[in-house]
């Protein structure tokens, strides 16, 4: 009997699909397979690779020589090799010997389809099944309900590697992370998590935006089964989960993707398109049928075998545009003599199409820096698909706002009011990620000016800017204490610092903002409409204040803010009362629980007093560096 038997989980119509690049479940078919054949347990191979002239699967149970189990080449031009080989199961380590059609060519790879790889530095694949009995029907029964547009979206977003540490500095586990991150995430009333990159990669400071094991969780925190345990948790907790997502490139290590089959079989081979200089990486070829069925099956795999609720597509521009971070001479315009990668946008709406017909209350999330017009519109509508975009330019020109002195801030109001013009193009979503607190551009707490106190009341004053504009939010780790140093992802987050009152005080005043925009319709059910907001008043620059309004389906859920950017308190201050009624003041960063000097409005009078357009007006106390929520 052959060390390799013949055998195949691919029919015709599979072959089919997959040459036209339409077969999204390929992780059913490709990768490492436990099955019985003929009553005999053992593993089923297949591997894509049209240019080998021989592959074998190499591992500690043949003592990796190559001679002892090599793959069949199917005979209809598809370019897989497969087999079955008896008596190897869960557990066993592998990877795939691949000889090229030029014989001077070996490459030892991992398999691109392994549930589960070895942990770092080992680059080994791992025959895996990941049994787990899902407990969150409930949680799925609802989803679509929970995750729609006109829904709070308030994340967290997390780089397990150093959330938190245990106290001899090592990792938390997948179990743990169940426990501790769960806990503290329903805690402070996010309403999702996002996780940056979890699939395997092999270089700590990449942070997992170099990947290598698409298809497999990092070993790192544990195994896949205790993944899904991980995500199981957040569901049970009402808590929706997002994955960041990289099919913008990937490494050139040897083990990899890169140079697959003596070929470049994953990524362009004009390396104008092929190869990125600022990261030293490889671009996926997004015309090749094959790969663009790899890119699409591995995004559904995620949603469908790990219920996870959402994909945030990392470097998305970097897809769009032929030129990106390339110099003139080092970039070739398309058939129409322009910059965007067709191939890279049809990728695109192909992908968002496929995810959107196939799973109920699921987003896609672009992170896309530049102006690129229709990233969250429907592809029937000329669109790319996305739920939603990232609003990078809010976000740059916030902090840049922000961390000017309060006197000089009078002559940048535009800074803030200019959203306004473009707030409703795309479906934004706000963030301030992990990008904007590395590389010396200091903690977001640390960016702004003036002693302790007046750092951290701008800090509040900026989160609560962040949740009464227009869009959906995130928030990354550490900035909803306060956090004073950079991340640095070798070491936990200082926890330690909630023991200062000024820490724990920010914590707080997120955990009630959280609170608040879920139980605030008027936050969220036109967070993407223009009917949603409204200009009491954005011209007072000489205080630096602006005032507006946030408006739902329900008249009574609307909102009135008010925001001070000076610290000098706007006493007596007037502004206009844009419907009838009395208000009540429901949030003020300047309490004194949040660290602030307790500048409350504890009642409001109604005046008939005209101001800023309407017949009735109030008078309230805007506190110093402070923002008020009436309702």
């Amino acid at each position: 009997m052959p060390n390799v038997q013949v055998h195949s989980l691919f029919t015709d119509f599979d072959i089919n699909l997959f040459k036209g690049g339409k077969h999204y479940r390929l992780y059913d078919k490709l990768g490492s397979h436990i099955v019985e054949v003929d009553g005999v347990k053992g593993t089923y191979f297949a591997v894509w690779a049209p240019s080998a002239k021989a592959v074998s699967v190499v591992g500690n149970f043949n003592m990796w020589n190559a001679e002892e189990h090599r793959l069949n080449v199917r005979w209809d031009s598809s370019g897989i090799w497969e087999g079955f080989i008896p008596n190897i199961g869960k557990g066993e380590i592998y990877k795939y010997k691949i000889q090229s059609s030029n014989n001077d060519i070996w490459t030892e790879k991992a398999d691109p389809f392994a549930r589960f790889c070895e942990h770092p530095p080992n680059t080994a694949s791992i025959i895996w099944t990941a049994e787990h009995v899902w407990k969150d029907d409930a949680w799925m029964g609802y989803r679509k309900d929970k995750n729609g547009l006109d829904k709070p979206y308030s994340v967290y977003e997390v780089h397990l590697g150093s959330w938190k540490k245990s106290a001899d500095n090592k990792f938390l586990t997948y179990k743990e992370f169940a426990k501790d991150l769960v806990e503290y995430v329903k805690e402070m009333g996010f309403t999702h998590v996002e996780f940056m990159p979890v699939m395997e990669y092999p270089y700590d400071p990449s942070w997992g935006y170099q990947l290598t094991g698409y298809f497999a969780p990092t070993s790192r925190f544990g195994s896949p089964e205790e993944f899904k345990m991980l995500i199981d948790t957040f569901h049970q907790n009402d808590i929706g989960v997002i994955l960041d997502w990289v099919p913008s490139h990937f490494p050139e290590d040897a083990h990899g993707l890169g140079f697959f089959d003596g070929s470049h079989l994953y990524e362009h081979p004009d390396r104008r398109k092929g190869y990125h200089t600022d990261w030293k990486s490889l671009i996926f070829n997004y015309g090749r049928n094959e790969v663009r069925a790899f890119l699409i099956s591995n995004a559904l795999f995620w949603l469908d075998q790990f219920h996870v609720d959402g994909l945030r597509v990392d470097a998305v521009a970097s897809m769009l545009y032929l030129d990106y971070s390339r110099e003139e001479g080092e970039w070739e315009p398309n058939i129409y003599g322009n910059n965007e990668n067709l191939e890279a946008m049809s990728f695109i709406r192909e992908l968002n199409e496929a995810v959107y017909n196939t799973f109920e209350g699921v987003q896609t999330i672009a992170e896309e820096s530049t102006a690129f017009t229709g990233v969250s519109k429907p592809v029937a509508h000329g669109g790319l698909g996305f739920g939603m975009k990232w609003m990078m330019g809010w976000m740059h020109d916030t902090l840049q706002f922000f961390k000017k002195e309060p006197i000089y801030r009078k002559h940048h109001q535009n800074d803030l009011t200019f959203s306004m013009t473009y707030a409703f193009t795309e479906n934004f979503m706000l963030p301030f990620s992990h990008d904007e607190v590395v590389y010396g551009k200091q903690s977001l707490v640390y960016r702004m000016p003036g002693d302790e106190w007046q750092k951290f009341a701008n800090l509040r004053l900026l989160f609560g800017y962040m949740f009464t504009h227009p869009g959906t939010n995130l928030m990354f780790m550490g900035g909803e204490f306060g956090q004073t140093s950079e991340w640095n992802f070798q070491q936990s987050l200082d926890w330690h610092l909630l023991q200062y009152d000024v820490h724990k005080g920010v914590q707080d005043f997120v955990k009630d903002l959280n609170h608040l925009y879920k139980n605030s319709p008027g936050l969220y059910e036109k967070q993407f409409s223009p009917e949603g907001f409204q200009w009491i008043d954005y011209g007072d620059h000489e205080n630096s204040v602006l005032t507006y309004v946030r408006k739902g389906h329900d008249e009574e859920n609307d909102l009135v803010i008010a925001c001070n950017f000076t610290p000098v308190p706007r006493e007596n201050y007037r502004i206009g009362n844009p419907k009838k009624g009395k208000l009540k003041e429901i949030l003020n960063s300047d309490h004194t629980k949040y660290g602030g000097g307790g500048n409350l409005n504890e009642k409001i009078a109604s005046s008939t007093k005209p101001a800023h357009g309407h017949k009735k007006s109030i008078v309230i106390t805007i506190p110093p560096l402070g923002i008020v929520i009436l309702k």
